[in-house]
């Protein structure tokens, strides 16, 4: 009896060490090798607290000229057309077509996608 509750519990361990890899399976982990889900900074700021927080002001992080003179707030539409090609939106959002940004583009362009790293970043 004792070997088989150990079996059961060494099992539920690892389905849940699964699932939890699977969680990290979709598109944030494209952040994660960049972003921290925290609020320190890697290559790129920490991502936690995003929604809702000023463009380019994250403390400690230096960004590039054109992201640290953004006007804007992140929410859902421009993170959206951020993390589908940033390269293309920092030109949109700042009205310079020379405009730039550290981040390569992600391709995060499928809806379904963006709306499961969306929900994602809103828990941080």
């Amino acid at each position: 009896m004792k070997k088989v509750l150990m079996i059961a519990a060494t099992s539920a361990f690892l389905v849940s060490g699964l699932a939890a890899t699977e969680a990290m399976a979709g598109a944030e982990k494209k952040c994660k090798a960049c972003h921290n889900f925290s609020d320190k900074n890697k290559v790129g700021p920490g991502l936690k607290g995003i929604f809702g927080r000023a463009a380019g002001k994250h403390d400690g992080f230096r960004y590039g000229k054109s992201l640290a003179k953004a006007d804007w707030t992140w929410d859902e539409d421009h993170l959206r057309a951020w993390i589908c090609n940033s390269k293309k939106a920092i030109k949109e959002y700042t009205g310079n077509k020379k405009a730039k940004s550290k981040m390569p583009p992600q391709k995060v362009c499928d809806k379904a996608k963006q709306d499961e790293l969306i929900a994602f970043l809103k828990t941080l």
